[in-house]
Formats: C-alpha cells, structure tokens, sequence
C-alpha cells in the first residue's frame, strides 16, 4: 500500500518553527557559555552598575579567588565549555529532528534538574534563596523553547510517519 506524502509546504513551515526554536535556544546556550568566561571582569561591570550587597560580596570572592586561588575559577571555565558543548549536542536535532528528539528530551530533564540543584546546593553554599529563584529561572526558561521544539517534532513525526 502505497502512502500518500503530506503536504511539502506543511513540511517545510514545520521543519522552519523546528530550525528557528532550534536556533534560539543554542544561541541562549552559546552565549550562556561564552558570558561565563570573563565572570571576574563581568562582575566589576556589574558592581559599578548595581549597587547590591550580594553582588558586591560575590565580587570580592572572585577577586580574592582570582588573585590568590585562580585556579578555582578553572571550574567556572570548565562550566563555560560544558555550555558550549551541549550546544553542539543540539546540532542532531538540526540535522534530523525526528530521529535526534531525545537530545530535546535530554535537554529539558537537565533544565528539570535545575531546580532542584538549586535548591539543595544554594542553601549549601551560603546563597540567598532570591539568587537561586533567578537561577532557577534559568531552568524554566530554557524548557519552554525545547517544549515548543518537542511539539513540533512530534508533529513533524506524525505528519511524516518518520518514526517507522
């Protein structure tokens, strides 16, 4: 029995929504990765900016880190990588997204996990819950571009019978 191809402009739209939601979540992800690398000098710039005591008191941790213990700012650069390695994760999905939809499913138990990590680690590490709740939010924002792309590729799915 022969099938019939849905409609190649429906395709097309489709797959268009996937690439454009694609896009902006590895563009979030990049720049989260490349922002974390300068981290000293990004908090100088933040301090002059806001007075906060919090941001004020995190700064002088990355100074004394920086001038006495630097090495421990190799951990924030590791993170900083692991940023940008995801995002070459994301790449499979760019090229099939049918058959890499687990890499989206991936992603969103990673932004899942956010939450909790912050709040078992934040309590921990002496940080104020108003800080976590934004770090948390990194979390929750970061899913709602990998819902809409999971939506759409299971649509795409359907529309495509490509899971045979």
């Amino acid at each position: 029995m022969l099938r019939t191809l849905p409609p190649m402009s429906e395709t097309s739209a489709l797959q268009r929504r996937i690439r454009a939601w694609l896009v902006l979540f590895i563009v979030c992800l990049v720049l989260s990765g490349l922002t974390a690398f300068p981290l000293v000098s990004e908090l100088h710039w933040a301090n002059s900016v806001v007075s906060h005591e919090w941001l004020r008191r995190v700064g002088d941790g990355l100074d004394q880190a920086d001038a006495q213990y630097p090495f421990l700012l190799y951990g924030n650069d590791w993170l900083a990588f692991a940023h940008l390695v995801i995002a070459v994760f994301f790449y499979g999905v760019h090229r099939d997204p049918v058959r890499n939809v687990w890499i989206v499913e991936a992603g969103m138990i990673a932004c899942a996990g956010v939450i909790p990590l912050a709040l078992i680690c934040g309590p921990i590490r002496g940080i104020p819950f108003g800080w976590s709740v934004i770090d948390m939010s990194f979390g929750v924002f970061g899913v709602i571009p990998l819902l809409a792309l999971r939506r759409l590729i299971k649509r795409l799915e359907a529309l495509t019978g490509a899971a045979a």
